[in-house]
């Protein structure tokens, strides 16, 4: 099992440990192509249907909701990986339980946007 260096004591060091993690994240799931689809998307959406600006707020805090959670659900998936290769129905549930919090996430940011936009519809057709 490969050790982890010692956390630096720089910000400098930190930064570049963290976008390295986030690099790691975005490139090994392909579940990625998808949360960054819809979320451009929602950017046009939001673009297109004049989004105001708490209304913004409230997209992009979504947005990366999703995407803090699809990246700790990653890293949920390496860590099993590394810890055992055999079937351990702890580890399956474990799995299972973070795929689900992407879910949650996902499915909530998805109402979150049809209320905002289904709101931003009716304004512009006087409804």
């Amino acid at each position: 099992m490969a050790k982890r260096e010692p956390a630096a004591g720089s910000w400098v060091q930190k930064f570049r440990c963290a976008f390295r993690g986030t690099k790691l994240g975005v490139r090994g799931e392909s579940s990625f192509f998808v949360h960054f689809f819809m979320a451009a998307a929602v950017l046009a959406a939001a673009l297109i249907l004049q989004a105001a600006l708490l209304e913004w707020c409230v997209l992009l805090l979504c947005i990366g909701a999703v995407m803090t959670t699809e990246m700790l659900n990653s890293a949920l998936e390496r860590l099993a990986k590394a810890i055992d290769q055999r079937h351990n129905p702890h580890i399956r549930d474990a799995l299972d339980i973070g795929s689900g919090a992407v879910l949650v996430a996902s499915l909530s940011s998805a109402v979150v946007g049809a209320v905002i936009f289904l709101n931003r519809l009716a304004v512009m057709m006087n409804w």
